[in-house]
């Protein structure tokens, strides 16, 4: 082969290479895969509303389902015990991220990964619960946003107070297994009983039937209440504590305005759509390559008080007008 020959072969070959690379298709068009793991059951409408709010996240910031994304979801039904097995099934689809809605729902993710990115939502102090090193800088593999807020738990006794006066013993009922936490909100409940001369009762459940019990107990004498903690296990079985509290005519405060929707009393918490919607961006940062060791955790922004004015006429209560103007939502 000519010299001339040669030099103009490689010239073409070498003008040629990054069109060869060009033609390979960028690595961020590629269909990226999320693992959701939920408490929730497939046909509870709550639950339904939370994977809706992740998915218009999503979409406004350029994630379409069944285009560039897809999303695995495995449903527990409030079950602690199947979550390990769904987590383990999840991470072995390889997810580019993954979603833990609930405290054992992340830590059923954490105990089988330490590499997929993990966002959590519904997560009560993460750091006394070992799953980041700080707010500020997580530094593992976790992230995500916190729906304690410490003054709360002072916060429902006094909605209970102030929509139920008579209230001088206030039952807060919670499962340990699924809020491991609870001291955490017990300690501005307390300081408000002080103040507020309610007595509190810690009243730790684990079935239906301790429930029943429970709130059997509590009405043997005037002048009861309850407060729900925020646990899934209560939201699992708010069919049960509402109607409880509905025939033994007790007044109870939520965490969840679907608690309330479905009959309950009142609630002021989280508002848990908008939380899933802000994960999305968590998820967003991850899947454009930030490390969740480097998002900072936030906390909740956004509250709601409701209340159902039909089950508080049932129960004998004129709500406050106080109250009522400051409510985001009345059911009628």
């Amino acid at each position: 082969m000519k010299r001339r020959d040669f030099i103009t072969m490689l010239g073409g070959a070498a003008a040629a290479w990054p069109f060869t690379a060009q033609a390979q298709p960028p690595d961020r068009n590629r269909v990226r895969r999320i693992g959701v793991l939920t408490y929730s059951s497939e046909n509870d409408p709550e639950g339904q509303a939370y994977i809706a709010a992740f998915r218009e996240g999503l979409q406004g910031l350029g994630w379409t389902e069944g285009g560039n994304i897809r999303i695995d979801i495995r449903w527990t039904s409030g079950e602690v015990g199947p979550m390990q097995t769904f987590a383990k099934e999840l991470v072995g689809l390889q997810p580019d991220v993954f979603l833990a809605i609930s405290t054992p729902a992340v830590k059923a993710a954490q105990h089988e990964t330490r590499t997929v990115p993990i966002v959590f939502t519904q997560v009560t102090d993460p750091v006394a619960q070992g799953l980041v090193e700080s707010l500020e800088r997580p530094g593992g593999n976790i992230t995500g946003i916190t729906i304690f807020e410490p003054e709360i738990g002072g916060k429902w006794l006094q909605v209970l107070k102030e929509i139920a006066p008579t209230t001088a013993r206030a039952a807060v009922i919670f499962n340990p297994s699924t809020a491991p936490y609870y001291r955490l909100y017990m300690r501005s409940i307390e300081a408000a009983a002080v103040a507020l001369g309610v007595k509190v009762l810690e009243v730790p459940v684990h079935s239906r039937a301790e429930i029943e019990t429970a709130i059997a107990m509590l009405a043997r004498e005037p002048g009861g209440g309850v407060i729900a903690m925020s646990d899934l296990f209560p939201v699992v079985h708010r069919d049960l504590i509402i109607a409880l509290t509905a025939r033994y005519r007790l007044p109870a405060v939520y965490f969840l305005r679907s608690l309330v929707t479905d009959g309950g009393l009142i609630s002021y918490g989280v508002d848990l759509n908008d939380m899933q919607r802000r994960a999305a961006t968590f998820v967003d940062r991850i899947l454009k390559l930030a490390k969740p060791a480097d998002l900072p955790v936030e906390l909740p922004t956004k509250f709601e008080l409701v209340i159902n004015q039909t089950t508080a006429k049932t129960l004998g209560l004129d709500i406050p007008l106080t109250l009522l103007t400051r409510a985001d939502e009345v059911i009628e």
